[in-house]
């Protein structure tokens, strides 16, 4: 069970296509030293870690050779796991958050149940199959791997916008912020599960 003053966790995940290490403080004030390998991914985790205030350390090393996709999937899932170990029972927490993003010309929705049940709804269109280098589909594969790992149901619903690279970084940063509002303790309730069952299990 995590501290409620001190939230963190540390995971190492090992395959034969990657090795991630991630550390998370989940009370943190969104410092962050993250490579993986992908550039585009590195910016967007970036985002990820200073609009939720989750001081994030990750090294990820993978099987680029081949693509970007184990890496970026093996990433979501270390990150999941880590996340989901620093919360412990989800005792206090706000549970519950959302919010609308706008960058520019583009506006995302992301919302979030810090559940302890997975669940995606991805409603985001690229126009295009790559920014820069980086597949535009793993975007997805990200998101499911963290929200399946994290034990949250997550809905990201991009409105409108033009521009690939703003979709994408709206994501993130719709995410974070939706994220870092709901793990907040709850100061009405701080030794409380919130949930009329008593628990919010993975």
């Amino acid at each position: 069970m995590a501290s409620k003053a001190v939230r963190t966790a540390q995971i190492s995940r090992t395959t034969k296509e990657t090795a991630i290490e991630v550390t998370v403080n989940l009370d943190g004030t969104g410092k962050y030293d993250i490579s993986t390998g992908i550039g585009f991914l590195d910016h967007m985790l970036e985002q990820l870690s200073r609009h939720s205030l989750i001081d994030m350390t990750i090294r990820a090393n993978g099987d680029l050779h081949i693509d970007d996709h184990h890496t970026t999937e093996d990433t979501g899932i270390a990150l999941g796991q880590a996340i989901t170990r620093a919360l412990g029972q989800r005792t206090g927490i706000m549970r519950y958050a959302s919010i609308d993003l706008a960058m520019d010309e583009t506006l995302t929705r992301a919302a979030v149940d810090v559940s302890g049940r997975p669940y995606l709804i991805w409603q985001v269109v690229f126009s295009q199959g790559k920014i820069g280098s980086f597949d535009t589909e793993l975007f997805r594969e990200f998101f499911q791997a963290l929200a399946q790992n994290a034990g949250i149901t997550l809905h990201v619903c991009n409105h409108y916008g033009e521009n690939n690279h703003h979709i994408a970084e709206t994501c993130f940063k719709a995410v974070a912020r939706a994220l870092r509002a709901a793990i907040e303790p709850d100061l009405r309730q701080p030794d409380a599960i919130p949930s009329t069952k008593g628990t919010l299990s993975t």
